[in-house]
């Protein structure tokens, strides 16, 4: 409960922090959010190529022991 007054009470300190009549830092928000768009948006960019390479491994590994455990269902069959 605790964690999630602190996160309701960050969220009113940054819509406040926008607002250019009370802090005026409009303009550097703006300029951070400029300049940190293109690292976030690498950053989310590797994260997805990650998790699909490791989607990729799964589904291939999940093939493997579906072949394997119809073979052994198989040869289970005909004994």
């Amino acid at each position: 409960m605790t964690v999630i007054i602190i996160g309701i009470i960050l969220i009113a300190f940054c819509v406040v922090a926008c607002m250019p009549e009370i802090l005026g830092w409009g303009p550097e928000i703006i300029s951070f959010l400029k300049g940190a768009s293109p690292v976030f948006a690498a950053f989310v960019g590797l994260i997805a190529i990650f998790i699909g390479i490791a989607d990729l491994k799964d589904k291939k590994e999940a093939k493997k022991e579906e072949a394997e455990a119809k073979k052994n269902a198989e040869e289970s069959v005909t004994k």
